[in-house]
């Protein structure tokens, strides 16, 4: 009680300071620092301003928690500083010089054992804890009465002050005002506290701490274990992260290498069996991390790609037809299939025939590149002619083979072989001549006339 400065600002150009520290205080119950202060200047220009701090704990000063370069009269304020034992505070008032003559003065600053009359208490500020991209909301309660004319912000120390986001008032005697750093980053982490500036000076809360957490993201890609044709099993390999734990929850997001399609199963083991997966297609899997809060679900980690095998086909080629016969070829025709029934890429397409030539069966078989076509087709040649011939497609891939039901067909009849020259003989008589000679070699059809 009874400290005084005197500032004389004439020869003093702009921007030069100076302070006025307090005793360092402990606040075991709530009180009260009033001063007066005064500032004039003949030229009606101010002299300077004065700013106010609070320092606590010794740390560093801040922003002033108020301020004023008003002139001419005396005025009084008060401090309603709520910082609460085991800490300490230091008040410090300052005076910048702005280049004008004049006078500032502080006196009669007073520490009252009671609460201001015109600036509301804070309550103790409790620190708030988020995660990366969260809106930080402090709940500042204070007891006093607010104003509409009153200025309340969240102030921080290096950090971004933030504005009023609500008010709600009890009663006479008691209000909670509510204030938000939104889409908080690791930049925003730090010490905040609330401040009111009313008519009758201004009401300074304790710092509390806001905390930011990154989401936690995995460092590396799950691991895989063992690969089926609808399955694939992994180790999640979660072990190492980037960001914050706790680790409340691990999920697995898959998703086609091709396409839009994903699903995201939660897990709660190191390994992961993903079922009902698609043969033969390429998958990018990651795992998701999440830590307590809103917000704490973290991006997902990198990603392991690989493939399923291949599954063994579904059936055979259906509805197996004939197109065009010749005496030498056939053409053949079936329904067309797709992935759906191949269960794999990677695959062929195979005509097996057999006939009989020459005493002895022949079995030929051909690959057929036509099974992208909305018309699939096939043609056989180097046929005989007036010949059975059974034919059947076989689908394989790596991973197995299905046949069609078999067809039989029979070519058509064509030009036979010459009768065998040294087969024909004659014998002669008084009026005729009696020929006889050998079948063709190759009749080809049923001979229905020999001509002479």
């Amino acid at each position: 009680s009874g400290s005084f400065m005197l500032v004389n600002t004439s020869g003093r150009f702009a921007g030069q300071r100076a302070h006025l520290l307090l005793p360092h205080l402990k606040e075991n119950d709530t009180h009260c620092i009033d001063f007066h202060y005064y500032i004039a200047s003949k030229s009606g220009s101010s002299p300077g301003t004065l700013n106010v701090y609070v320092k606590v704990n010794d740390g560093p000063i801040g922003n002033p928690v108020w301020n004023t370069s008003d002139t001419g009269t005396w005025n009084r304020a008060e401090l309603a500083i709520s910082t609460f034992w085991p800490n300490f505070y230091q008040v410090v008032f300052e005076v910048v010089t702005s280049g004008h003559p004049g006078y500032v003065a502080i006196d009669e600053v007073k520490v009252l054992g009671h609460p201001c009359t015109k600036t509301p208490h804070f309550l103790r500020v409790q620190s708030v804890e988020v995660n990366a991209g969260q809106f930080a909301t402090f709940q500042c309660t204070a007891n006093g009465r607010t104003n509409a004319g009153d200025r309340l912000w969240l102030q921080g120390i290096y950090v971004r002050d933030a504005p009023l986001k609500d008010i709600k008032v009890f009663n006479s005697r008691r209000f909670v005002a509510l204030f938000s750093v939104v889409n908080a980053t690791k930049r925003d982490a730090g010490n905040y506290r609330c401040m009111i500036r009313t008519e009758g000076g201004v009401g300074v809360s304790n710092y509390a701490e806001l905390i930011v957490k990154e989401p936690p993201v995995p460092i590396a890609p799950p691991q895989l274990s063992s690969v089926g044709a609808t399955y694939l099993w992994i180790q999640l390999n979660a072990n190492s992260i980037n960001g914050d734990g706790p680790i409340v929850q691990r999920e697995v997001e898959y998703r086609t290498a091709s396409g839009s399609w994903y699903d995201i199963q939660p897990v709660d083991s190191t390994s992961y069996k993903i079922g009902h997966l698609d043969p033969d297609t390429e998958y990018e899997i990651s795992v998701l991390l999440t830590r307590p809060g809103e917000g704490g679900t973290g991006s997902p980690g990198p990603a392991l790609k690989t493939r399923t095998k291949c599954a063994d086909p579904m059936r055979g080629p259906r509805k197996l037809e004939v197109v065009e016969i010749k005496s030498r070829q056939i053409t053949i025709c079936w329904e067309p299939f797709g992935y759906n029934v191949t269960r794999c890429h990677r695959y062929n397409l195979t005509v097996h025939y057999r006939y009989q030539a020459g005493g002895q069966e022949q079995v030929r078989e051909e690959v057929s590149w036509d099974t992208e076509s909305s018309h699939p087709q096939h043609t056989i040649t180097n046929l005989s002619p007036y010949t059975n011939v059974s034919v059947k497609l076989v689908l394989m891939n790596p991973e197995g083979r299905k046949e069609s039901q078999e067809l039989v067909v029979q070519t058509d009849e064509d030009v036979p072989s010459a009768v065998p020259l040294e087969s024909i003989q004659g014998s002669t008589f008084e009026e005729k001549i009696f020929l006889q000679w050998r079948e063709p070699a190759q009749t080809y059809g049923v001979i229905t006339l020999y001509e002479v």
